[in-house]
């Protein structure tokens, strides 16, 4: 069981570390922020930190469990999957340039087996979510500041995307709500997070319930 979970974290690591590679490289720099103007990627970016965590974790480099990081981690990629797909099939346009996906591996990636990788190890491995308040603390910065950013920082600077009510937000969708709308939308998705975080800590109660972990893990 050790070696399968050690070459399941390697795999989830170079995984990680070769599409962050990637979007730095390739990632779209026509704008203000460049890739980091994405929810999208900066789950990305959280998930190979908290690869790199597991491993250091496997390999005995770490005595640090790193639960509330990797918690939030799981959060914010299952709210990307969530809201993309919800919105893309809503309107392909509100969170694509064109309507047009990008390389399927790339999506599959960033948008399914990427998250789900990393959640399995959460609940499965690594036995997480049994300290839930240093996970609220994660999700709240992360949240606060990707809104942050986004409003006062990629918004102002940037003149695409274009909406009917502003210009320059991350999303197209976006940029046709009014502050008060958007502040909804923002604040219906914490809620939507934290949701997330008490159903993903119920089914890890249940598991480790079930399936008792050696000491160890």
């Amino acid at each position: 069981m050790a070696r399968f979970i050690h070459i399941y974290r390697w795999a989830v690591f170079l995984l990680a570390g070769g599409y962050v590679l990637r979007t730095l490289v390739f990632g779209g720099y026509d704008g203000f922020g460049g890739p980091a103007r994405y929810l999208t990627i900066w789950a990305l970016f959280a998930s190979f930190f908290a690869a790199s965590r597991m491993m250091a974790i496997q390999e005995g480099r770490s005595d640090k469990r790193w639960d509330g990081f990797v918690c939030m981690t799981s959060v914010i990629n299952a709210m990307v999957v969530f809201l993309f797909w919800r919105l893309y099939f809503g309107d392909p346009t509100s969170v694509t340039s064109d309507g047009q996906l990008m390389a399927w591996h790339l999506e599959l990636y960033l948008h399914l087996f990427g998250p789900l990788l990393q959640l399995f190890d959460t609940i499965f491995i690594h036995r997480s979510y049994r300290r839930l308040v240093p996970a609220f603390a994660w999700m709240a910065g992360v949240i606060g500041s990707y809104v942050f950013w986004a409003e006062f920082a990629v918004g102002p600077m940037n003149a695409t995307p274009v909406g009917t009510v502003t210009n320059g937000l991350p999303y197209r969708f976006l940029n046709d709500l009014e502050l008060p709308q958007r502040m909804v939308f923002y604040g219906a998705n914490v809620a939507i997070a934290i949701v997330l975080l008490l159903l993903f800590a119920t089914i890890a109660w249940g598991v480790r319930r079930a399936f008792p972990a050696p000491a160890a893990l």
